[in-house]
């Protein structure tokens, strides 16, 4: 088991650092991701162009270090050289496009192989588009969840929604401009007209963030269609009570293969209601 502790020193030690960079504006890096870019062995970017764009900004030498691709495409070829020069003892850091690395972003692999060739792994924390779109959107972040971008298929997208209306939480997407508002319909079918908040061109020059409920920030949307980055946060929805006929719909069928105490207790758990009260219930419908 690898233990990695955190150095503290100018020199790094060995080890893949996770650098965060900024989704916008320039100076959202952290210094000590500064410090990181300009004192590690070997750099590693999602785009190289960003990347180096990044430290000219800020001033940070390559001293004739390559900066090597690593993306969805190259990542069966680009991992072993990584890997490689970590178990010499390097120290390697990595760079998303824009944000925090393993956030929709290739370095997992590359992190689960880190560990599994026993090399410490460390992260340099700073911008993300999911935590900005969640401080601003004013909906609740005791619980959310993220996940990602839909599917651009409607059925895949719908199967897709259908498996998070239940979740108990604040929900986070991705979405591009050209898709948003067949999303937004898509989710006022599945999940309802629920509480939401579109974010867009986070930390960036034209930065803006729609509030309200889904079917008026759908109508914003056809009246303006939204260009650039955005990030989609939709609240939780309302809690769903099963109605007295739906219940004993799902008794009948129990019935059918189970006793009436374990169907009881089996229809209790999935409604949510107390044993007795689905106990009474199924010797009612037993009786007719």
């Amino acid at each position: 088991m690898t233990r990695a502790t955190s150095p503290l020193s100018a020199s790094l030690a060995p080890g893949l650092y996770l650098v965060a960079t900024p989704i916008g504006a320039a100076r959202d890096i952290t210094l000590r991701g500064l410090d990181i870019l300009g004192a590690a062995d070997m750099l590693a970017a999602e785009d190289t162009r960003t990347a180096r764009k990044l430290m000219e900004l800020h001033g940070i030498s390559r001293d004739g270090r390559q900066i090597v691709a690593y993306h969805d495409h190259n990542g069966p070829t680009a991992r072993p050289r990584l890997l490689a020069a970590l178990q010499e003892g390097k120290s390697v850091a990595y760079v998303s496009e824009a944000g925090t690395p393993m956030v929709a972003d290739p370095g997992y692999q590359l992190v689960r192989d880190a560990h599994d060739a026993d090399v410490p792994v460390f992260a340099a924390p700073g911008a993300s588009a999911v935590l900005s779109a969640l401080c601003v959107a004013g909906l609740p972040t005791d619980r959310f969840y993220f996940a990602g971008f839909p599917p651009s298929a409607a059925k895949a997208r719908e199967t897709f929604l259908k498996g998070l209306k239940s979740i108990p939480g604040t929900l986070v997407l991705y979405e591009s401009p050209k898709r948003i508002s067949e999303l937004l319909k898509a989710c006022l079918i599945v999940l309802g007209d629920r509480e939401c908040a579109l974010c867009r061109e986070l930390t960036k020059k034209f930065e803006e963030t729609r509030r309200g409920m889904m079917s008026d920030v759908l109508t914003s949307v056809i009246d303006h269609p939204p260009k650039g980055e955005i990030v989609f946060v939709i609240g939780e929805g309302a809690a769903e009570v099963a109605s007295e006929g739906d219940i004993e719909a799902a008794l009948r069928e129990a019935l059918q293969t189970l006793k009436v105490k374990e169907a009881a207790a089996m229809i209790a758990e999935d409604f949510s209601i107390s044993r007795r009260d689905a106990y009474q219930m199924a010797l009612k419908l037993g009786d007719k």
